[in-house]
């Protein structure tokens, strides 16, 4: 019987969740290099901490996970590395932000800048995104595939 690492990290050799993983890495982690490097215009590590624990009121352990899994979740994700369980946590994190942020500005993002806010379009992409890549796996060219056909040998 298999165990449960290579149940997890088990994936067809397919191009489509390369090219999702490709298309959410490219599109996340500039976000978590804002927030963890201050890369991109952003505010850093302590900065983005300071804003998450102060004016949005997260506990400081939801706060610096948002920091982690934004960054090193992008990565993982681009890499193939533990595919299914990083989507299903990126997942749970878009739903946190939609809950408490984004959802009072509707659906839409704010694109004329009329708004104090983005609206929740955008984390339903990403969600798409992730629920794909739960459901086959990691596909081509990923860390999980390797896993998973060295589990098989």
């Amino acid at each position: 019987m298999k165990n449960i690492f290579t149940r997890l990290a088990s994936t067809e050799s397919k191009i489509a969740p390369l090219i999702l993983r490709i298309t959410y890495a490219l599109v996340l982690w500039p976000h978590g290099a804002q927030m963890l490097l201050g890369w991109f215009g952003g505010y850093g590590f302590s900065g983005t901490m300071s804003y998450f624990t102060g004016e949005g009121g997260l506990p400081l352990v939801i706060a610096f996970l948002v920091i982690l899994l934004e960054f090193f979740g992008s990565l993982f994700i681009l890499f193939g590395f533990f595919t299914r369980l990083t989507a299903v946590a990126c997942i749970i994190l878009f739903i946190g932000m939609i809950l408490t942020v984004h959802e009072q500005f509707g659906f839409f993002m704010n694109w004329y800048g009329n708004m104090k806010g983005e609206g929740f379009e955008y984390h339903l992409f990403g969600m798409g995104i992730l629920l794909s890549l739960v459901i086959s796996g990691a596909g081509k060219a990923s860390v999980d595939a390797l896993i998973a056909r060295s589990k098989n040998k």
